[in-house]
């Protein structure tokens, strides 16, 4: 199993540490791969050290956002713990569920003195999710007890994967597991238990490996991962001088003692309606209106578009003329890598990431 930055209690992970495999291929010869159809999750990108400035914009934006995520992810927690109460194993999607995992965990040490089981298992697009790894939990704990958790939702892709990946588990004679998706934030309108439908900006997108434990994407690659070995990634160990992973966890932990009133108030009278999959019109939409072959190349809410500027090739950014002033790291990256920002008024999203067809 892969060792990462984080401490052992918060997570275990179910990968295969390939950190000596040279996996890494450059933007353009990557961005020509996936669009020709190879897996994204055959290679890796080289990791965008960023700018000091934008470094800076990070605790900048970690300082002023650390007590509404602490509220969102209290009531995400909450909501985890009521439908699976004392069974409750976390099963966080590698690697942007991974920081959200760990947090949902410490609020139920917090606010329950409950210690709940965390892993952190792979899902890659189009290929389903790691059946290794869920037989390893499943052996292990009640399968009824497991939630799946991600950090947020684009279009709404891992969902449709989570639903088909453990529909075919089951089929094979694997347990029956929910694919109710848990997100800190749900602007596509697709998860069941979620902090918040904004699209809000959550720091741990704003990074790569360096927020993440030092843990790269996970990697599906038949020339390295063998029948009965879990999916695989690499650890970036030389880059433990930058790495901000404990940072983030413990600034957002330190204000749960704050939030806890609002949690248990929002919790209380919570009102929200079931997923409508509100994003999936603009997606089409902006697939139309720019003629762009592939629903892929549209990546929507903040999160994602942060994630395509630091390692993917986009063409332009569209951004949400009212929420621009929260989106001051979104237009650090385009700047430093010469990709413009159109307004775009009209939709649940912050803003959008287009990738340049190849």
């Amino acid at each position: 199993m892969l060792t990462s930055s984080y401490p052992s209690d918060d997570v275990t992970f179910l990968l295969t540490d390939l950190s000596g495999a040279a996996l890494e291929r450059g933007l353009d010869e990557r961005e020509r791969e996936i669009q020709a159809g190879r897996n994204y999750a055959e290679m890796l990108p080289i990791e965008y050290q960023p700018s000091r400035e934008y470094i800076e914009l990070f605790d900048q934006l970690l300082t002023r956002t650390a007590r509404d995520l602490a509220e969102n992810v209290g009531v995400l927690a909450e909501q985890l713990l009521a439908a699976r109460a004392e069974q409750l194993v976390v099963v966080s999607l590698a690697r942007a569920g991974t920081p959200i995992g760990i947090l949902a965990r410490r609020w139920a040490a917090f606010a329950h003195h409950v210690d709940v089981p965390h892993y952190s298992i792979s899902i890659v697009r189009g290929r389903g999710i790691d059946t290794v790894a869920l037989d390893h939990i499943v052996a292990r704990h009640e399968p009824s007890g497991i939630a799946f958790v991600d950090g947020w939702t684009g279009k709404g892709a891992i969902q449709s994967e989570l639903a088909d990946s453990l529909a075919a588990y089951a089929k094979a004679g694997g347990a029956q597991l929910s694919s109710e998706l848990a997100v800190v934030a749900d602007p596509a309108g697709c998860a069941t238990f979620f902090g918040t439908r904004d699209d809000i900006v959550v720091p741990s997108a704003c990074l790569n490996s360096t927020v993440c434990g030092l843990v790269s994407r996970t990697v599906l690659n038949d020339s390295l991962i063998k029948p009965g070995m879990f999916h695989g990634a690499k650890v970036y160990r030389e880059l433990a001088a930058h790495d901000r992973s404990a940072d983030f966890i413990d600034a957002v932990a330190r204000e749960f003692p704050a939030v806890a009133e609002k949690v248990a108030a929002r919790v209380a009278n919570d009102t929200s309606s079931p997923p409508d999959w509100r994003g999936l019109d603009v997606v089409k939409r902006v697939q139309a209106q720019f003629g762009l072959g592939s629903w892929h190349l549209v990546k929507p809410g903040v999160g994602e578009t942060t994630r395509v500027l630091l390692r993917r090739l986009p063409s332009k950014v569209l951004v949400r003329p009212d929420r621009r002033g929260a989106l001051r790291h979104v237009e650090v990256l385009a700047a430093e890598k010469g990709v413009p920002l159109l307004e775009y008024p009209d939709m649940p999203y912050s803003c959008i990431g287009v990738i340049r067809p190849t």
